[in-house]
């Protein structure tokens, strides 16, 4: 398996955050991760990128242990809710910052970074600075300056959560479509139903930092169904 999580554990304090959580994800594969607020999924992609540190636990990308590994050096890109552009930087900065930082030739940069914009469908926005922008479209130059620097493992913490209905669900479809044609693992958290079936290939439910992974989307759905009208879990979602 490409991504292996083994018995990852955290506590805050006396609170158990994260509860021997194990799964394994296949190259190029998008995962989606279901719960509620507070349930552990945001600490988990922050402990995978490196930003948290695990109690105890192993990670491995393509059989490496990552746990020792800093953050710059493991090729895992985390994006957030909040785009977090540089409002200094035009759109065509901002999806080359990373290019730049490892000091390609100016006439790569600017090959991949107009690929990058056509396949983000903003072309026309290259000279526009991030206030110039809609939510929707301050995503995609995120999502851009992520997949430029090739990342393995693409961590998304309800990156649509702040966008409004018919946005998402455009931002939904042009993920699928960009991230099928990249070469990456990707980790898709979300608390909307819908969009966890949308998005992943897989999905996973996580509940006070347990994560249990179903074998297929219609062994989820099908659980789902049966259950969703007699647990607190789904009618918080």
């Amino acid at each position: 398996m490409f991504l292996q999580i083994n018995q990852l554990t955290k506590h805050f304090g006396k609170e158990q955050v994260l509860n021997e959580v194990n799964f394994t994800l296949e190259e190029r594969k998008l995962l989606s991760i279901l719960g509620k607020s507070g349930s552990g999924k945001t600490t988990l992609l922050k402990i995978i990128a490196g930003l948290e540190t695990a109690d105890s636990g192993v990670i491995k990308v393509e059989n490496k242990v990552m746990n020792d590994v800093p953050p710059h050096r493991r090729n895992i890109v985390y994006l957030y809710q909040e785009p977090l552009l540089f409002p200094h930087l035009n759109v065509f900065e901002n999806i080359a910052f990373g290019l730049r930082l490892r000091k390609e030739k100016d006439v790569v940069i600017r090959q991949k970074v107009l690929n990058m914009l056509e396949e983000l469908e903003l072309s026309d926005q290259a000279t526009k600075m991030s206030t110039q922008l809609s939510g929707g479209q301050r995503q995609r130059v995120a999502f851009g300056r992520a997949l430029i620097i090739n990342p393995t493992v693409l961590l998304l913490d309800e990156p649509f959560g702040a966008l409004d209905t018919e946005t998402r669900q455009t931002m939904q479809v042009l993920l699928k479509k960009i991230v099928a044609q990249h070469p990456i693992t990707t980790i898709f958290v979300t608390h909307d139903l819908k969009e966890a079936i949308i998005m992943g290939d897989q999905v996973g439910i996580m509940e006070k930092g347990v994560l249990n992974i179903f074998n297929s989307k219609k062994d989820f759905i099908t659980t789902v169904e049966s259950v969703k009208n007699e647990i607190d879990f789904w009618k918080g979602l």
